[in-house]
């Protein structure tokens, strides 16, 4: 049965794994979705690998149009969807379909004896994709003058026991709305890191499967609440990263634990 799952249900479920095709794995970097195609047995002569032949096809196509729809309801920023930036700009949406359009069929795909097939697909975030949607701006330095000491290899936000919305360019913020991180910061290795900040159930499973993001010695400090998928932290915690050298940031090492 063709089927495309709805993904605004699961962005508030940032899992390392997610098993519903149609959702977005934050931990993988990932859209994952289904697509099938009917077989046509009678344009087939009744011939079953023939009928496939066209119903591979067509799953590839649904495959394309699912993931194009799952992508739409991704968080861009808060606020914000894929959907909404595409609707905005189709030269934008040209270039999203054409990146979309490279998926990769992950397992076996699934025959049925009328002929019809069933692929689950994967499409990156990382890459060309991530740097297409992430939202341009002048870059805002993110290192302290020469010499400044680094306070760690990443940036870690406890955001646990609140509702926060998974998206593509996330900021950090103090109590005062001033910017600590976001996409601005990032270098073109941030952009195409899937997104300006991985999500995490905890620190123990975000070392285990976030190493490239985190390093061996992350700064990790409390959210003290959510504002859509931006997090704040304490203005006290903002002022302990203040004049040290973050440059970390540009490379999206950024992690937000979530629940």
């Amino acid at each position: 049965m063709r089927k495309a799952i709805a993904l605004a249900a699961v962005l508030a479920l940032p899992a390392a794994v997610l098993a519903d095709p149609g959702a977005v794995d934050w931990g993988k970097k990932v859209v994952k979705c289904t697509g099938s195609g009917a077989g046509n047995l009678r344009d087939a002569d009744g011939n079953v690998a023939v009928a496939r032949i066209g119903a591979e096809k067509a799953a590839k196509l649904d495959a394309l149009r699912n993931c194009m729809e799952a992508l739409k309801g991704v968080q861009l920023e808060s606020g914000k969807s894929v959907g909404s930036a595409l609707e905005s700009d189709k030269g934008l949406t040209g270039r999203v379909e054409g990146l979309v359009r490279g998926f990769r069929v992950v397992g076996k795909p699934r025959y049925f004896s009328d002929g019809g097939v069933e692929l689950d697909v994967e499409v990156p975030l990382e890459g060309k994709l991530s740097d297409a949607l992430l939202p341009k701006g002048d870059a805002v330095p993110a290192s302290a003058p020469s010499g400044a000491p680094a306070p760690g290899t990443a940036l870690v936000v406890d955001a646990r026991g609140q509702k926060v919305t998974p998206a593509l360019a996330p900021r950090v913020l103090d109590e005062s709305g001033n910017e600590v991180y976001g996409p601005a910061m990032l270098s073109e290795t941030g952009r195409k890191a899937g997104g300006g900040a991985a999500y995490a159930k905890d620190l123990e499973s975000a070392q285990k499967t976030l190493a490239d993001r985190l390093g061996d010695k992350p700064v990790v400090v409390k959210a003290v609440k959510v504002a859509g998928s931006d997090v704040v932290i304490s203005s006290a915690d903002a002022a302990s990263l203040s004049g040290k050298n973050l440059g970390f940031l540009a490379d999206a090492h950024v992690v937000i634990l979530a629940d």
